[in-house]
């Protein structure tokens, strides 16, 4: 088991070029628990995205640990463009001299620009991640950092917050580390971005407004305050009828959490199932009808067993045997 896990460790500071990984915590959530009890006092003073604006509960919320162990301020993004309002953050992290600034979100679809390069591990101190989404991997976590820090996280993880690891996930980490430090992720990487696009400007096209306009990345939030549909209304009826979206609040937004004024669409798992632009084409068409027909039931049917017989030529999981192989060839 430490020669797998030290295989993990060691892939994800090649892949990433940071000098330090921890690959322990059983999730997201749990990495940024760790970093904040590594770097963090009770109490002290921390910034991060609203929840609402694009954030997750670890950034400050109320309801979750972060909110109630450490005085967390809300930065968001400005009204106009939808993006991140960096002169409002600044002039907020001089006059509160913040012991930390969380620079991250879980439904924002625009690029955070690190000193304008796309990763944030060369400019931060600590870097987290899950592993189970654009990464491809299992389900879990994924800390790296400086040097400095690294005695810190790795006493913070255990025994600070966890006990024993999840030995065969951080097996399946080592594995998906692998995978990702091959050319043919990269190309994945770039379709999951291609696709996102297609399907922002297609769902554009139908008359949903895109919060920022539009997407950089592997996701997108429609805002549906133009429609009769809430989040969770919409997020229902296209469950319904075999499309699996998450509902999610929007900046500035008026209805409960859950209930929400929006809805998240991400494409990492469409693009693993060998879905290209044109298929991103139909499944926004598919999603307009539902859309418009939120409460037909012969609508979600029909379109439900277009999406059986549609999704049948993408198989959920690719040949056994190559996937084998790519595990051994590392």
């Amino acid at each position: 088991v430490d020669e797998a896990e030290n295989l993990a460790r060691d892939r994800a500071t090649a892949l990433f070029g940071a000098d330090h990984a921890n690959v322990q915590p059983h999730s997201g959530a749990q990495a940024n628990m760790a970093a904040y009890f590594a770097l963090l006092e009770p109490g002290d003073t921390v910034l991060g995205m609203d929840l609402s604006h694009g954030g997750h509960l670890t950034h400050g919320s109320p309801v979750n640990f972060s909110g109630q162990l450490y005085r967390f301020l809300p930065y968001g993004v400005r009204e106009g463009d939808e993006t991140v309002d960096f002169e409002a953050l600044r002039e907020m992290a001089l006059r509160e001299r913040p012991a930390m600034i969380v620079a991250g979100a879980s439904a924002y679809p625009r690029t955070l620009p690190f000193e304008r390069h796309p990763s944030p591990v060369p400019w931060s101190d600590v870097v987290t991640s899950t592993t189970h989404k654009t990464l491809r991997g299992p389900r879990g976590g994924l800390i790296l950092c400086t040097e400095e820090h690294s005695r810190a996280i790795d006493k913070a993880v255990f025994p600070g917050m966890q006990g024993g690891p999840l030995m065969h996930v951080i097996a399946a980490k080592a594995v998906a580390l692998h995978e990702a430090s091959v050319d043919s992720f990269r190309l994945y990487a770039e379709r999951v971005v291609q696709n996102a696009r297609v399907l922002a400007e297609e769902l554009g096209r139908c008359g949903y407004r895109l919060v920022a306009g539009g997407t950089d990345t592997h996701l997108m939030l429609v805002d549906l305050r133009n429609t009769d549909l809430s989040g969770k209304d919409a997020s229902n009826a296209l469950g319904r009828a075999g499309i699996t979206v998450n509902k999610n609040t929007v900046p500035f937004e008026t209805r409960s959490p859950f209930v929400t004024s929006g809805i998240r669409i991400g494409t990492p798992a469409l693009t693993t199932r060998g879905m290209g632009p044109d298929e991103m084409r139909w499944i926004a068409a598919r999603m307009h009808r539902v859309l418009q027909s939120a409460n037909d039931d012969a609508v979600l049917t029909e379109v439900h067993e277009e999406v059986r017989e549609f999704t049948s030529a993408y198989p959920l999981v690719a040949d056994p045997g190559t996937v084998a192989q790519a595990a051994i060839g590392g």
